[in-house]
């Protein structure tokens, strides 16, 4: 078991040698990264993101979902406060799903998926849960039809676990203004 005390100690190594002094609240990549939260696909660690470069939302199988969209608009205010700070550019969405997600061993729980997604039990076909690649594919769309900003891209990418590539399944594709 990873204990505190291997935290703390891990900790003084990266305040030694990884930390990065002056970083502002804006990334400096001009990117977020909406990930699973399984272990083994680290957003930051599987697309080589140093630190600062990308805001990293991560939830269970990486799915926009309502809650997503309402993490997303609050950081998109935080953002507006820090104004002074964002790198000017095109910012990128990237949407990472990514095979033998644990996601897949929830299909056979409709109501708790449902729930999730805040959507009646009969559309959750339509999520393609069980699919990494149809999955981030109805993921970009559904960010592509409620997020409206200018100088946006969206992507939609597969990782598989098996041998740490990624697959770009939808590529960069500017959001649509209201």
């Amino acid at each position: 078991m990873t204990g505190t005390q291997d935290l703390t100690e891990r900790n003084a190594e990266f305040a030694a040698d990884g930390f990065v002094s002056g970083l502002t609240i804006s990334t400096t990549g001009n990117m977020m990264v909406i990930g699973c939260v399984d272990p083994r696909v680290d957003p930051a660690h599987v697309l080589g993101l140093n630190i600062g470069e990308a805001a990293i939302i991560r939830n269970v199988g990486g799915r926009i979902t309502p809650t997503t969209l309402r993490t997303m608009a609050m950081l998109g205010k935080v953002g507006e406060a820090n104004a002074a700070s964002r790198r000017p550019g095109d910012w990128n969405l990237v949407i990472l799903h990514h095979t033998d997600c644990g996601m897949t061993d929830l299909a056979s729980f409709p109501d708790l998926l449902a729930e999730y997604f805040e959507i009646p039990a009969e559309e959750l076909e339509a999520k393609s849960v069980s699919d990494p690649i149809g999955s981030v594919r109805v993921d970009v769309d559904v960010i592509l039809q409620k997020v409206h900003a200018a100088s946006y891209l969206v992507s939609g990418l597969v990782y598989d676990v098996d041998t740490g590539l990624v697959e770009v399944v939808v590529p960069p594709t500017p959001l649509r203004r209201q």
